[in-house]
């Protein structure tokens, strides 16, 4: 092939015109530069979208997991108010219900294994009655004072 140009082409063409056969440096500059920014645009795109999960990593466990739910449902469907709910959850301290009441819970079972730890070597009622009509009389190895404080803790029973 010859290098002359035609002769209608103008004489001052500018540099980012590739010569016939040459390779179009500026349009494979260009390419890089559009691989490089759609996967940069994404990057911050996904950032974005897991900023109520960084952002709730540490509160509950449960507290995370709808943050994480919602999040996920809003990249999916593409519905934004989705994501503005995981991220006022995200931003939000909820009340920790569950050491509390597991703690009442625990204490619960510790009085019912005391009371039917305590039914078990408690005596009838009509032991009870003998014993009050009987004054004087304790049960052996036990002192009065026992012997009344038993007497006053079951009688609400």
């Amino acid at each position: 092939m010859l290098d002359e140009l035609h002769p209608l082409t103008p004489h001052h063409l500018p540099f980012y015109l590739a010569k016939p056969g040459e390779t179009d440096v500026l349009m494979i500059v260009m390419g890089i530069f559009l691989i490089g920014a759609v996967l940069a645009v994404g990057n911050i795109y996904l950032r974005l979208h897991s900023l109520p999960e960084q952002m709730a990593h540490k509160s509950q466990k449960t507290q995370f997991e709808i943050v994480a739910v919602l999040s996920l449902l809003a990249l999916f469907t593409h519905i934004h108010l989705f994501w503005i709910a995981a991220l006022l959850l995200a931003l939000i301290d909820l009340p920790d219900f569950g050491t509390p009441l597991g703690r009442i819970a625990g204490s619960v079972e510790k009085i019912a294994d005391a009371t039917t730890e305590g039914a078990e070597t408690t005596p009838t009622v009509a032991e009870a009655a003998q014993a009050a009509t009987a004054p004087g009389k304790t049960e052996p190895g036990v002192s009065k004072a026992t012997s009344v404080r038993k007497k006053e803790v079951r009688s609400h029973v």
